[in-house]
């Protein structure tokens, strides 16, 4: 049906005082027209004050924002009746149409008002389009001050230049083509910069999610137990070619023997003449097939050593114990897996080990992850500085982004298997896995702090008291909920005791993710 509404030119003020009573006086003129009145405005501030100034003047209205939601069906119900007005912020569909009265549609149909030009004229368009639908009658007028935001970034001065040679007094308004025009190209030209801005943002967040995908993907691997044994036999096999490249490179002995032992915990058969005339593939395929022997044997004293104390368990306690918590020890630190007593018993350990891949890969992807996290928020907040220097950010975020994503890499890789070839089982009788296993449920949260947290990379001391911490202590992934949306404000505390108010959720994920503080409270 063909649009009958009347899109009226923009009625301009010199300021916002003269404007909102303007507003007022046109709401009272079209009420008594009997007319229904739709005031549209950009934030629930003006609407509180539009509803103030109306009931100053004794007219009845009703106000539509966040606050009221839970009756926002009811007032659009009654929009379209003669003589109400409604006062909507950022009014687009809301799920229905203003249905007009016969009384309505002979007065003139639904008068839109609009009281500040937006930033972007879509929202301005679905404004006007809540009136004229499906062939009704209706009007639009914006109402606009030289004091507005837009109109400030965009010419108001010289506007008002106009207004003063022309003798406008106060109260006095413009209404011309040239003055819309004009602001309609302001709002063009917000809208392309905002499209910049996100477009911009887009292409940092493809080089982020790149990274994401790599690490989700091995995470998976080892969360669902798919292709995770293949995932440790890659990292084994690469962590043999590093050592082997670097030590052909730096024709250093013992610093290969060093970082075989360092890594995975036994000295190589290789001699330095080997390593010297030997080609990398074959050095290579030679120190992982040792380091594979070494690791088997491993993993099979640890299952021979656990089976006896998990068929005891289970022969005592097999009707009520389902699932037992194993402390694991590598050198200075210690990580408690728990894992099924009857799979266990059935699979004479197997499943422990599975277990011990899978909640070691888990905890240290993601406390090395948090801390990549951070690291690229950083470096993307440094690299803005490049445009003094005539570079472009992005290329240089790209290429430091992936030095840091390969560093990650390397520590997750080198601390996986460090700790897999390291970890032994202290257990020696059916007791000390009940032991361990209430030690778990008390257990504190894993924490960003090393020094006196459970964090797979906190380095434990010698004293007894280091010891018992240790042994209270949990390694599991760190699991932070996700509290808030990332634009709600939140009320945080850090672990010092500072308190902080009324900053978005986005700002502090990280830190919520870490541990390093929690959301006392969210702000509605």
């Amino acid at each position: 049906r063909g649009i009958q509404r009347d899109d009226r030119q923009d009625l301009v003020y010199r300021s916002v005082r003269e404007k909102f009573n303007a507003v007022i006086e046109e709401c009272v003129t079209l009420t008594k027209a009997g007319r229904p009145v739709l005031v549209g405005t950009t934030s629930v501030e003006i609407s509180e004050v539009l509803s103030r100034m109306l009931k100053m003047r004794n007219i009845d209205h009703q106000v539509l924002n966040a606050k009221q939601h839970a009756k926002e069906a009811d007032v659009v119900a009654k929009a379209g009746q003669p003589g109400v007005v409604t006062i909507a912020t950022n009014m687009a569909g809301r799920g229905t149409d203003i249905k007009l009265t016969p009384e309505s549609k002979a007065a003139g149909g639904l008068a839109i008002i609009g009281t500040e030009r937006h930033e972007s004229r879509r929202v301005d368009r679905q404004l006007r389009g809540r009136a004229g639908r499906q062939g009704d009658v209706g009007s639009s007028q914006f109402f606009v001050s030289l004091e507005d935001n837009l109109m400030r970034l965009f010419g108001s001065d010289r506007i008002a230049k106009v207004m003063d040679r022309l003798g406008y007094e106060e109260g006095e308004v413009i209404q011309h083509s040239m003055i819309s025009k004009s602001i309609e190209r302001a709002q063009k030209k917000v809208e392309e910069n905002n499209f910049g801005i996100r477009k911009r943002l887009l292409e940092y967040d493809d080089i982020m999610n790149a990274q994401r995908e790599v690490i989700y993907k091995r995470r998976r691997n080892a969360l669902h137990g798919e292709r995770l044994e293949m995932d440790i036999l890659n990292m084994i096999y690469v962590l043999c070619e590093n050592i082997i490249s670097q030590a052909k490179s730096s024709n250093n002995f013992e610093e290969f023997n060093l970082a075989v032992i360092k890594n995975f915990v036994f000295e190589s058969k290789l001699t330095s003449d080997a390593i010297e005339k030997g080609k990398i593939e074959n050095l290579t395929d030679t120190l992982f097939d040792e380091a594979m022997e070494f690791y088997r044997a491993k993993n099979k004293v640890i299952r021979d050593e656990s089976a006896p104390v998990f068929k005891d368990i289970q022969f005592q306690k097999g009707t009520t114990v389902e699932n037992i918590v194993v402390p694991f020890e590598s050198g200075d630190k210690q990580i408690t897996i728990t894992t099924k007593l009857n799979e266990a018993v059935d699979s004479e350990g197997k499943s422990l080990i599975d277990d011990l891949h899978k909640i070691t890969t888990l905890a240290i992807i993601d406390q090395e992850w948090i801390d990549h996290l951070r690291e690229m928020d950083d470096l993307q907040q440094s690299v803005r500085n490049a445009t003094y220097e005539q570079k472009d950010p992005l290329l240089i975020y790209k290429f430091e982004g992936f030095n840091l994503f390969d560093g990650l890499r390397g520590r997750i890789r080198e601390n996986i298997i460090s700790l897999l070839f390291k970890a032994t089982i202290p257990i020696k009788a059916a007791h000390e896995v009940r032991e361990a296993r209430e030690a778990q449920r008390t257990a504190p949260k894993l924490s960003e702090n090393k020094q006196d947290s459970g964090s797979l990379l906190n380095g434990g001391g010698s004293s007894a008291g280091q010891q018992d911490t240790r042994e209270a202590q949990s390694l599991a992934p760190a699991k932070s909920q996700k509290v808030a949306g990332r634009n709600q404000r939140v009320k945080v505390q850090y672990q010092d005791g500072t308190v902080k108010e009324g900053v978005k959720f986005k700002s502090v994920e990280n830190d919520v993710l870490a541990n390093k503080c929690v959301v006392l409270e969210v702000e509605d």
